[in-house]
């Protein structure tokens, strides 16, 4: 571990009295690294960019600052799931938590806003952060916020310039609450959390959020008791028995099975539990009410396995999965690399399999449409906001300028993303160059996950150069991946 700061800069705690929480509160004697440095660097009120792989211990390094502060600590997180979880864990523990979403009814979220300043954590999306009544609310000067931590960050730069533009607009909230608090008030740290982000991504964070001369944490995504492997399937039938082969060699035992949409989802469930198995199709799609039932029943083992878009598992804390099963695979290798991280959490050995479609496309090209209709949206995305910019004032007012159609966000965020505008404030924006345009879409992303699906190479040597670990990955062999044994290692 690195060397902490001193007890002075944490106010009257000493690292002690850190650790003395910590245990009182978690049941653990010691942090792990690197959770240590990170959890002093917050408690200090500096930026943290924290690159930990998935089952590291994230959420303790911001709940447990946030809980030895006094003020309030914003929790912008992507997923309703995801914030239910971990508020719903915090209460059990006596910790003052809660959740804003959409969701929930008018009186709950009045009853939440009302309360602010007997919080310690406020878990919410971009979108509701940035909301009129929940902007107003926050931007009271007496309400002392000192902490705004980014869960699953990645999210901001595979998102931000999508379907959730809401994103882009964050690195404004800092400058904007500091500017209306007191002198008095300590300044508000910003820490981003998440599982992938390659060195591009990275910078990406740094510049968006406007971190300042941020503590850097990077550990590599390598977890060597987790076997990946690809199998080519060269038909629909053909990847249907290959994943009950994949499925039966686990019995009894926990597992995830991904795929990209919804509709797939539903129909994969389906046929599975005509050929006897017992599963649920999970996504963004259900009603919450019915996600939290099947993630209790997935969580107890009632239901061993759950056919799941990229929605289920992101920060739900289930360490015994055993098998993941890509029945398509991912698009990109930060939602891979997210997805498999869910099996093995527990430090025991699990196994990962991705069905691919076969090379050419003749006999199956069902994985060459999925990318195909990915770049299409993509272009399409953009082709509207080129036909939005020449109406977009240079200086403007974001709610004025939503008046001008529905795709002025996603508009907005391309050109944020491009460096061609910055958010003045989170409600205003100045377009920076006389002739704004958006540039085309790169496709390294899907051309980086052939890349890795057709490696000879230890899968997870290809995947830490990928992001960032080179030198570490030179002469690695895991001994666990199909390339490594040259067999199937089910």
């Amino acid at each position: 571990m690195s060397q902490l700061p001193s007890e002075s800069q944490f106010g009257q705690i000493t690292w002690e009295e850190v650790r003395q929480k910590f245990k009182e509160v978690w049941g653990y004697d010691d942090f792990r690294p690197p959770q240590g440095e990170i959890i002093a660097n917050i408690l200090a009120h500096k930026d943290s960019l924290v690159v930990l792989a998935t089952g590291g211990g994230k959420s303790i390094c911001f709940q447990l600052p946030a809980l030895l502060k006094s003020g309030l600590t914003l929790v912008i997180s992507p997923l309703l799931a995801l914030m239910e979880d971990q508020v719903m864990d915090l209460k059990k523990r006596q910790l003052p938590s809660a959740t804003l979403h959409s969701a929930m009814n008018p009186s709950d979220r009045r009853q939440v806003l009302n309360n602010l300043h007997k919080l310690r954590l406020l878990y919410l999306s971009p979108e509701t952060l940035l909301s009129a009544p929940v902007w107003e609310k926050l931007s009271d000067p007496r309400l002392q916020i000192v902490g705004l931590m980014l869960d699953e960050a990645h999210c901001l730069v595979n998102w931000g310039d999508s379907f959730r533009p809401a994103y882009r607009r964050l690195g404004a909230v800092r400058p904007a609450l500091q500017k209306i608090k007191p002198a008095h008030h300590p300044p508000i740290a910003i820490a981003a959390f998440t599982a992938t982000a390659d060195p591009k991504a990275q910078q990406e964070l740094i510049n968006c959020l406007q971190l300042e001369q941020p503590q850097f944490v990077c550990t590599s995504p390598y977890r060597p008791h987790l076997g990946l492997n690809v199998s080519v399937a060269w038909s629909n039938a053909g990847r249907k028995k290959q994943a009950l082969q994949f499925i039966r060699a686990f019995p009894e035992q926990t597992g995830l099975i991904y795929m990209r949409s919804r509709r797939e989802v539903e129909e994969l469930a389906a046929w599975l539990r005509e050929e006897g198995f017992n599963t649920l199709a999970y996504h963004g799609g259900l009603p919450a009410k019915e996600r939290r039932a099947i993630e209790k029943l997935w969580l107890s083992a009632e239901v061993l396995f759950v056919v799941t878009t990229n929605a289920f598992g992101m920060g739900v804390n289930m360490p015994t999965v055993r098998w993941v099963l890509h029945f398509q695979s991912p698009l990109t290798l930060a939602d891979y690399i997210q997805e498999v991280g869910r099996g093995g959490r527990d430090g025991k050995p699990a196994t990962a399999l991705m069905l691919v479609s076969e090379p050419t496309g003749i006999l199956d090209n069902s994985d060459r449409q999925r990318m195909a209709y990915f770049a299409k949206e993509q272009v399409k995305l953009q082709d509207k906001a080129k036909q939005l910019i020449p109406k977009l004032p240079k200086r403007g007012d974001y709610q004025e300028v939503l008046k001008l159609g529905e795709d002025v966000p996603i508009t907005l965020g391309l050109l944020h993303s491009a460096r061609q505008l910055r958010w003045t404030s989170p409600f205003s924006y100045e377009i920076t160059s006389d002739r704004p345009q958006i540039p085309p879409t790169e496709s390294n992303a899907i051309q980086q996950m052939q890349n890795f699906i057709n490696t000879k190479d230890c899968r997870w040597a290809f995947l830490m150069r990928a992001f960032g670990f080179a030198q570490e990955a030179q002469g690695l062999k895991c001994g666990r991946c199909d390339n490594c044994t040259k067999k199937r290692n089910w």
